[in-house]
């Protein structure tokens, strides 16, 4: 539409010392013919625009012609710079959304602060991708954020974690991105519930609509459930000896341990350690996977549990 390019001219320009007609034509995808008539109807409508001839020349704004922002600190916007997390964007499908909301906004600001502001993305970049790039594969992710802008009660088909797949009726209230992870908020049934949006098999927008919660905070509710969630988790204490040639690897090893505790090192060097794991299998495993370089204190009957796998081990070899 002709109302927002003339926008977006208008911010290129205030973004920019100066724009030449090609260059305008080639990001706006229009023809140079057209960019002159546009601004044409920019200076028809009062906005101070004007062309500087010859062969450096180009679009101009008169000097300090700015939507300033007032009030604002200098710390204050440079947070307002810090780029949230593109794969996220990309996920919601706002990713082009958000580099035309960055350029309005670095439009608007004043110019003694705009170099600042720019400094921000070369500074701080945030990314809450996986080395591998694991994705987890999200199907009708489009319209399950229909349902939740437009308060439908959505079907869907549910992957529970114990593989059992249920139909389920729910009002989709939010979604929740931990990690690179999407999380589903939904009522089902009056009660409100998380549901990985990676196991939703199939779903289907009704044209049923839903009543909001009035006290409903997303945020409050998440926090809320992510204590409840961790202070719930199943712990599984283990005192170790460790040799020093593996302690700085204890940390990035194991996905599911928690180092609670180092202690001075003994005469012979080796560093007690104590470690909290989810289960008993995943301390075996762990602690299997040092060798003879991980020797187990308490609790004693997991000494003959790691002797067994280990045994297991080395029949499986033979």
């Amino acid at each position: 539409m002709r109302a927002d390019r003339l926008i977006t001219i208008l911010l290129l320009l205030q973004n920019n010392e100066k724009i030449t007609t090609r260059e305008l034509a080639k990001q706006l995808e229009v023809s140079e013919r057209t960019v002159h008539r546009d601004m044409e109807a920019l200076s028809s409508a009062g906005i101070p625009v004007f062309a500087e001839r010859g062969k450096s020349g180009g679009w101009k704004l008169i000097e300090n012609y700015q939507t300033k922002l007032t009030g604002l600190k200098e710390n204050e916007i440079k947070s307002l710079f810090l780029s949230p997390s593109p794969t996220l964007l990309s996920d919601l499908g706002l990713i082009d959304d958000w580099k035309e909301s960055r350029e309005k906004l670095l439009a608007s600001i004043p110019g003694s602060l705009k170099n600042d502001a720019i400094d921000v993305w070369n500074r701080i970049y945030i990314d809450t991708g996986t080395w591998r790039n694991s994705v987890e594969k999200i199907d009708g992710f489009p319209q399950l954020q229909k349902a939740i802008w437009e308060e439908r009660i959505l079907d869907m088909t549910y992957k529970r974690s114990d593989h059992t797949i249920k139909s389920r009726k729910v009002n989709p209230l939010g979604l929740v991105a931990k990690g690179r992870t999407w999380y589903l908020i939904a009522s089902e049934a009056n009660t409100i519930k998380s549901f990985r949006a990676s196991r939703i098999l199939s779903l289907h927008v009704t044209e049923d609509f839903f009543v909001r919660p009035d006290k409903f905070k997303l945020a409050d509710f998440w926090e809320q459930s992510k204590q409840s969630f961790v202070s719930n988790l199943p712990t599984f204490l283990v005192s170790v000896e460790v040799s020093p040639e593996i302690i700085d690897r204890l940390t990035f090893t194991g996905r599911f341990v928690q180092v609670i505790h180092i202690d001075k090192a003994k005469e012979n060097k080796w560093i007690p350690v104590d470690l909290q794991f989810d289960s008993e299998k995943e301390a075996c495993e762990y602690i299997l996977g040092f060798g003879n370089k991980m020797k187990i204190v308490q609790p004693s009957s997991l000494i003959e549990k790691v002797k067994k796998m280990a045994e297991a081990v080395v029949d499986f070899y033979r």
